[in-house]
């Protein structure tokens, strides 16, 4: 029993799992904020935009059929059968979903400028060192070429 706690305790407390488990705190705090920007900024503006203030009640009613229905009297009376599609409310997840993915694109693209986390030049490489009897490739410290044995000075 020992044994198996040990291996749980270097396994849990190692350093890519608390990394992650912070990352996944901070991430989620962050989906507060990311929703809470899109709520209540970006889908308000496409309200105004759009004229619409609530895209979830939006729908299409269309006649699925009629029933009857009998009344108390005995007679009976035929009445139209209605089904609501609301698409307003797939409508709603599209356009969350794209401010949701323009919104981290924005914030990750300035984090990136903040942070200066864009690729470095990287420095171009030496040329290779090449033997100046036999033009062959050699190692920058060969003080002897391995394909034609001549000696070598540091500056060729």
């Amino acid at each position: 029993m020992k044994k198996l706690w040990n291996e749980f305790k270097a396994f849990a407390f190692k350093g890519n799992v608390i990394d992650l488990a912070v990352g996944m705190i901070i991430g989620s705090s962050f989906t507060a904020i990311v929703t809470a920007l899109v709520n209540s900024i970006f889908m308000p503006l496409l309200s105004l935009i759009t004229g619409k203030v609530d895209f979830n009640a939006m729908k299409w009613t269309i006649k699925s059929g009629s029933a009857t229905k009998l009344l108390e009297d005995g007679s009976s009376v035929v009445e139209p059968h209605y089904t609501d599609i609301p698409y307003g409310a797939f409508l709603q997840a599209i356009f969350v979903f794209v401010f949701t993915a323009l919104c981290l694109f924005l914030v990750i693209k300035g984090l990136n400028k903040v942070m200066n986390l864009r690729k470095k030049e990287e420095a171009p490489a030496e040329p290779p060192r090449l033997c100046p009897y036999c033009f062959t490739e050699i190692h920058k410290d060969a003080t002897r070429c391995p394909h034609c044995t001549s000696e070598l000075t540091k500056k060729e």
